[in-house]
């Protein structure tokens, strides 16, 4: 005859300590997770400042390259009427 196995035995008070145990990991994991969130809110609201200032530049930069490109032309025709006029 074999002896019966007498299998593993948990105490109601090594599962509550287990289950305390994972709570608590939860709780770490939220708290880190909560705090993901905050960043990245805080990440968007930057990248939404640093748009806005990146179109304003641009909108107040793009006449610069046609005001050069415009006083190049002048030029031209200036140059053009001079060497006409000899």
């Amino acid at each position: 005859m074999t002896p019966q196995d007498p299998g593993v035995y948990i105490s109601s008070s090594q599962m509550y300590q287990e289950m305390r145990s994972l709570h608590d990991a939860v709780s770490r994991v939220e708290t880190k997770l909560d705090g993901l969130r905050d960043g990245a809110a805080e990440m968007r609201a930057d990248v939404s400042d640093h748009e806005a200032r990146l179109r304003s530049l641009e909108r107040s930069r793009w006449p610069l390259p046609t005001i050069g490109a415009l006083a190049g032309v002048g030029g031209a025709i200036a140059a053009a009427a001079a060497l006409l006029q000899h």
